[in-house]
C-alpha cells in the first residue's frame, strides 16, 4: 500500500476539504510513477475520485500503458468545488494523484467522455492544471489533450478544446498513438498533430473544417473522412492482470470483469448498444482465470460480471457453476445487468450477494406498443414471469426503471408505467407483506449514432408534466415513485446532438460557474440558459425538433461501424412499432458490421 508522503505540500489543502480521501492516494497496486520515462500521460476522469475509480476503463488501460517501454501513466480526478476553491486560493495547479505533477507538465492528458454532463468539468481540470482551454491557444510546450469514450463518437461540442479524439477501444487505439507521440516529442505541435491524424482511430478537429447550411453540417479535410472507430476483436488477449484497490470507499467497490463487449439486441434508444458493436466474447476459461486472478491479487470479496447484458453471455450458467467454490471462501459474484425474464432472475437467485439489495429490472416503457417502438424485446408475460420468479426466490424489494418522453408516447403509455408498477406490487404482496417496488423514471434523451438521432426531445415542461401525471396516479403505498430532473435531461439533450458551435455555450456556462452538471446540488439551469443567451445559441433547435431524414449530422464524419442506412431503417420501423429481432437469433439485419468481423452475420438480411 502506498500513502502520500507527509511532507507533501498538498496535505494542508487535503486536510481542509470535506472528503480528503478523494485526494490522498491511499491505494494498493502499481501506482508508483517511473523515475524515467520519455512520454508521460495523465489519465483524467472528469468527476470525483469515488466515481472515477469505479470506471473500469482506466483500470484496464492504466496498467497496460505503464507496461509500455519508456511510457508512464498517472491519474487525475476532478476536484470537488471546495478543493477547486482551495487550489485557486493557494495558487497551486491541479496535479496527478500519484506524484502531484501538474497537468501542464505532462506530455499528454487523456479524458474519458462517459457522458455529456461532464463537459464543464473537463474545462475545470484543464484550467486548474495550467493548460489553455482552447486548443488553438496551446503552444509547443503544452500537453496534447486527448479524449476517448462514447461521447468522443459525437465529438463536436468539445472540438475546440480537444487536440485528438481517440475513436474506439483504447487497448487498440492508444499504443500506436502513444508510441508516435513519444517518438515525435520535441517536434512542433502542429507536426505532431498532423502525424497523429494519419493514424487509424483518431480524429484531430483542428485539421477538419466545418460549415453549416440548411442541409446541416458539412466537413472537409485533407485527411480521409469519415474517421473510423477501431475495435479489439480478441477479448482474451486483453484480459486484465491487475487492478488498483483504493483504501477508501468507492461507488462500485469490487472486482469487475467483462464477459463481452457489444450488444446484439438493438434497443433503438441505446447509444452503447449501437456504438459498441459487434459482440466480442471472452472465452469461459479466460473469464474464469481473470476473475480468480484479480480476486487473489486485490483482496476484494466481490466480483461483478459486467457487460451491456451479462445474461446474454452464452456460457453464463457454466461460468457461474465453475465459480461456485468461491462462495466457500467468502467471495460473492454479482450480475449488474439482467434481462427482464425468468432465466435471468433465476440466475441471479443463485448468487447470494444479489439478495442483499433490491433486484433491478428495466422494462423501459409501460405499454407493449412503446416497448415495440424502442425494440426492447420484453413482453408482458416475460415481465410477469420475472416478477413471480423474483418474489419466489425471496426478494422483497424490486427496482423498476422506465423512460418518459419516448417518440410517439401518449398519456396512455404513461398510465401503463403506473399499471406495471402497481401490478408488481400486487404480485409482491401475494408473496410477502414487505414487498416494495421502487420506480425510477428518466427523461428520454435522443443520442447521436442511434436510430432515434432524428427524434425531438420533450421540453422540460412536458417532461415535468408527465412525471407529475404518473406520480398522481400512484395509490399504492408499496410503490415508491421518483422521476428525474427534467432540466438536466434538457441540457444533456442539447450537448448530446450539438455541433461545434455549442462549444461556445459550454465554455460560457463554465465561466459563469457551472460545475458537476450531473450532480443536482451543483447544476443550474439558469446558468446554462444565460450561457446560451450570451453565445446566441438556441438550445431548442438542437434538442426539440424532428430532424429530416437527409439532414447532415455533426457526427457523420465519425464512422462507428454501424451504417447510417441501418439506423434510418430502424427509425422508420420504430415509427411503425415494428420489432427487429436480436441478430444472434433472428438473422443478420445488415447493420454495417456484416462484412467487418461480426460473428453473427451468417444469415443475410
Amino acid at each position: 500500500m502506498r500513502f502520500k508522503e507527509f511532507d507533501d505540500p498538498r496535505w494542508p489543502l487535503i486536510a481542509g476539504v470535506k472528503f480528503p480521501s478523494r485526494y490522498a492516494c491511499c491505494e494498493w497496486g502499481n501506482v508508483k510513477p517511473k523515475e524515467k520515462a520519455d512520454f508521460r500521460i495523465c489519465y483524467c476522469f472528469p468527476d470525483v475520485y469515488e466515481v472515477g475509480m469505479s470506471y473500469l476503463g482506466f483500470q484496464l488501460l492504466y496498467p497496460r500503458t505503464k507496461a509500455m517501454d519508456g511510457i508512464d501513466a498517472e491519474r487525475a480526478y476532478c476536484p470537488w468545488t471546495d478543493m477547486e476553491a482551495a487550489l485557486r486560493r493557494a495558487g497551486r495547479p491541479l496535479g496527478s494523484l500519484e506524484s502531484g505533477r501538474a497537468l501542464k507538465d505532462f506530455d499528454a492528458v487523456g479524458f474519458t467522455l462517459q457522458h455529456e454532463m461532464s463537459f464543464t468539468n473537463i474545462l475545470t481540470m484543464l484550467d486548474l492544471g495550467g493548460i489553455p482551454l482552447l486548443a488553438a491557444d496551446r503552444g509547443d510546450s503544452d500537453p496534447i489533450v486527448m479524449a476517448g469514450g462514447p461521447a468522443a463518437l459525437v465529438p463536436e461540442p468539445l472540438a475546440d478544446f480537444i487536440d485528438i479524439f481517440c475513436l474506439g477501444d483504447g487497448e487498440v487505439v492508444n499504443p500506436p498513438l502513444f508510441e508516435l507521440l513519444k517518438k515525435m516529442k520535441g517536434r512542433p505541435r502542429a507536426e505532431r498533430l498532423r502525424a497523429a491524424a494519419e493514424l487509424d482511430g483518431t480524429y484531430v478537429p483542428s485539421l477538419v473544417t466545418c460549415c453549416y447550411d440548411e442541409a446541416g453540417v458539412h466537413f472537409s479535410s485533407e485527411f480521409s473522412l469519415p474517421r473510423r472507430r477501431l475495435i479489439c476483436s480478441d477479448m482474451d488477449a486483453i484480459a486484465p492482470e491487475s487492478m488498483i484497490v483504493p483504501a477508501s470507499g468507492i461507488i462500485h467497490d469490487r472486482v469487475a470483469v467483462e464477459l463481452f463487449r457489444g450488444c446484439s439486441r438493438g434497443c433503438r434508444f441505446c447509444q452503447a448498444g449501437m456504438i459498441y458493436r459487434p459482440v466480442r466474447e471472452r472465452s469461459l476459461k479466460t473469464a474464469e482465470q481473470a476473475i480468480r486472478r484479480l480476486i487473489a491479487r486485490t483482496g476484494w470479496e466481490e466480483c461483478s460480471l459486467v457487460s451491456l447484458a451479462s445474461c446474454d453471455y452464452p456460457q453464463i450458467a457454466g461460468l457461474l457453476q465453475s465459480l461456485s467454490d468461491l462462495h466457500d471462501e467468502g467471495i460473492k459474484v454479482s450480475l449488474p445487468s439482467l434481462r427482464v425474464d425468468n432465466f435471468s432472475v433465476k440466475l441471479a437467485a443463485g448468487l447470494e450477494v444479489m439478495k442483499k439489495g433490491g433486484l433491478t429490472l428495466a422494462p423501459e416503457a409501460g405499454s407493449q406498443r412503446m416497448r415495440d417502438v424502442i425494440n426492447k424485446g420484453v413482453s408482458e408475460e416475460q415481465f410477469d414471469e420475472a416478477l413471480h420468479a423474483a418474489f419466489e426466490h425471496g426478494w422483497q424489494k424490486i427496482k423498476l426503471y422506465f423512460m418518459m418522453g419516448l417518440p410517439g408516447e401518449t398519456d396512455e403509455d404513461l398510465q401503463g408505467i403506473v399499471s406495471l408498477a402497481e401490478h408488481a406490487a400486487s404480485v409482491g404482496r401475494s408473496y410477502t407483506k414487505r414487498a416494495v417496488i421502487n420506480v425510477s423514471v428518466a427523461g428520454f434523451v435522443p443520442k447521436g449514432q442511434t436510430p432515434f438521432q432524428w427524434c425531438a426531445q420533450n421540453t422540460p415542461v412536458e417532461l415535468a408534466r408527465k412525471g407529475a401525471f404518473m406520480k398522481r396516479q400512484i395509490h399504492t403505498r408499496a410503490v415508491s415513485f421518483k422521476y428525474h430532473e427534467a432540466s438536466q435531461s434538457f441540457i444533456e439533450g442539447v450537448l448530446a446532438r450539438g455541433d461545434r458551435r455549442v462549444g461556445r455555450a459550454v465554455l460560457e456556462a463554465w465561466r459563469l460557474g457551472e460545475r458537476f452538471d450531473s450532480w443536482s446540488e451543483t447544476f443550474s439551469l439558469d446558468r446554462w440558459l444565460q450561457a446560451f443567451h450570451n453565445t446566441g445559441i438556441d438550445p431548442a433547435w438542437y434538442a426539440q425538433r424532428v430532424r429530416p431524414d437527409d439532414e447532415c449530422f455533426p457526427w457523420d464524419h465519425i464512422d462507428t461501424g454501424v451504417a447510417r442506412d441501418f439506423l434510418l431503417r430502424e427509425y422508420h420501423r420504430a415509427q411503425k412499432a415494428q420489432v427487429t429481432p436480436d441478430c444472434r437469433t433472428g438473422g443478420c439485419h445488415a447493420c454495417g458490421w456484416q462484412n467487418r468481423g461480426c460473428q453473427w452475420s451468417g444469415v443475410k438480411a
